[in-house]
Formats: structure tokens, C-alpha cells, sequence
């Protein structure tokens, strides 16, 4: 072979790269606003007044002043995989899905775990409310969520008037159990779909993720992504409203080193282009797990 036809290995790579539970399907997506690899938007400078029954004219002008913003889409990439014959894998479906699959995986997990970071507020403010759990303790320390503190988000929401249908929550799988516990009934199939839809409870509509941000418990801050956890590291769910966070996938390459001599194989290996952040740093929330004292 004289080269691989990196078509296929690309088309199979993005083939449902969102799975239909991902947060990230429930974003805006900015893709057809990526050029080179970077996204150019543009920071509106505010919302205009409404008014109701004026009788004065002429309405007054209030200058509006867009400030561009170019941001980088982040590079993700894989580690080479060898590959024997790959002119049979590229032939048959289930060789080449074999093959792949590992590299989708690792790409799925890092930009959904980069993505749930960035959702997940920095600081507990009007606009990015962070509360803590105040249910008994889980048996390892932390107090359980409970109904009670998703209703306390949902009137930090309202406050803010977020549109009902785009709240959602996102449930670490501790909180999951804490639900199930406080109510099997109620709860037991809380993160499942109904008729191709999320659940809904308390106006969110509710989904699940495993690799969620840690925040710093006594001062309600998020720690860097990567940090290393330590003595007042929490855990915690996150809240967002689909139009005030986007995502954008930029370019997706495949290296190739054919019939590598060392080897006796054929080495591929992958990267992609993606970013996800909030638009606004509005109307994103988290609930974090306090502690048992």
C-alpha cells in the first residue's frame, strides 16, 4: 500500500462521536464559525430596553459597541496505534471499528471532560450560582444531594430567567445514587429518556457524566482542570442553559506511517480541533458536596 484512505478513517472516528446522552448535543454549536482552527465572535456590549406603552419619541439611540474576540480551538491527540494488514481493515467495517474505536473513546472522554469543566462555574455568583448538598451523610463524608437543593437551583434559574425548556443538569453518578436513595420510586430512572428526551425534574432536563470539575470546598471554587485533589477537594453536579454555552469542532487529521520497517506494521495515529466554553459566563451552576463535620 502506498497510502491509507484517511476518508474512511475519519468519517468512522466522527461516526457518533456525540452519543445521543451527551451534554454536548444540548449546546450551540459554532463549528460553521471556525476558520483555520480558530472561532471568530464578536462580545455584544449589552441587550437593548423594552418599552411598554411609550409615549415619548423619538426612542432614544443607545450606541452598541461589538468587541471581536478569536479563540483557539484546543488540539487533542492520540497515541499511535500499530496496525497489521491495513488494507483488510479499511475492506471490512468491523476490523476497521476495532481499530478505531480506542482512539474515538480517548478523544470523546478528554473533550467531554474539558467540556464539563469549562461549564462547571468558576465562583458562586448571581450569574453562576453554586450551592452545596445539605442531605445526610453518604457513608464516606459528604452529605447526600436531596431534592431540595436541585429546587434551590431552580429558583437561582428563575431568578435569572432562564427559559424552562433550556435548563439542563447535569448529574455526577454520586448524586445519581443519592437520588435513587432519598426516593427509588421517584428516582430510579431519573437520567433515562422518554420518547428520545431527557427526564425533567424541578424544570431541569436531567443527564448524567462521569467526569466532572472539582471545586475547592470551604471556598466554592473550581479548581483547574487537572489539579490534584486534596484535603478540601468536593465533588459536584453542573446546570447550564443551552444557549449560553456552544462547542465547535475544527479539523480532524490521521497520520500514517506505512509498512514502518522496525515495526513490520503500519502505525496510525489521530488529532481533532474542539473547544466548548460558556458564551456569556451566565446561567451555568453547580451543586457541590459538603462535608460531614
Amino acid at each position: 500500500m502506498s497510502t491509507l484512505n484517511k476518508q474512511i478513517w475519519i468519517s468512522q472516528i466522527m461516526e457518533k462521536f456525540y452519543p445521543k446522552a451527551s451534554f454536548l448535543n444540548y449546546t450551540i454549536d459554532m463549528s460553521g464559525n471556525v476558520d483555520n482552527d480558530k472561532i471568530n465572535l464578536a462580545d455584544c456590549g449589552f441587550d437593548p430596553e423594552v418599552l411598554i406603552n411609550n409615549t415619548t419619541y423619538p426612542i432614544s439611540v443607545a450606541k452598541r459597541i461589538d468587541l471581536p474576540i478569536s479563540i483557539e480551538l484546543d488540539l487533542y491527540e492520540t497515541e499511535n496505534t500499530l496496525v497489521r494488514s491495513p488494507d483488510a481493515v479499511e475492506l471490512a467495517y468491523e476490523k476497521l471499528e476495532s481499530v478505531i474505536r480506542g482512539h474515538r473513546m480517548t478523544l470523546q472522554a478528554k473533550s467531554g471532560q474539558k467540556a464539563a469543566h469549562a461549564f462547571s462555574p468558576s465562583a458562586d455568583t448571581a450569574n453562576t450560582p453554586i450551592l452545596v448538598t445539605t442531605g445526610d451523610d453518604n457513608g464516606e463524608g459528604f452529605r447526600r444531594l436531596v431534592p431540595e437543593n436541585i429546587l434551590k437551583l431552580k429558583k437561582k434559574y428563575d431568578l435569572l430567567e432562564v427559559p424552562f425548556e433550556d435548563r439542563y443538569l447535569v448529574l455526577d453518578p454520586n448524586h445519581v445514587e443519592d437520588l435513587i436513595m432519598y426516593d427509588l420510586k421517584a428516582f430510579k430512572g431519573i437520567t433515562d429518556f422518554v420518547n428520545g428526551n431527557p427526564n425533567r425534574f424541578a424544570g431541569f432536563n436531567i443527564l448524567q457524566y462521569t467526569r466532572m470539575a472539582k471545586y475547592n470546598l470551604p471556598a466554592k471554587t473550581k479548581m483547574p482542570f487537572g489539579a490534584i485533589d486534596d484535603a478540601d477537594t468536593t465533588y459536584g453536579s453542573f446546570s447550564f442553559s443551552k444557549q449560553e454555552v456552544m462547542k465547535a469542532d475544527g479539523t480532524m487529521k490521521m497520520y500514517e506511517k506505512i509498512d514502518d520497517p522496525e515495526q513490520r506494521a503500519t502505525i496510525v495515529g489521530f488529532d481533532k480541533r474542539f473547544i466548548a466554553l460558556p458564551i456569556r459566563n451566565k446561567a451555568i451552576g453547580a451543586i457541590i458536596a459538603d462535608k460531614i463535620v
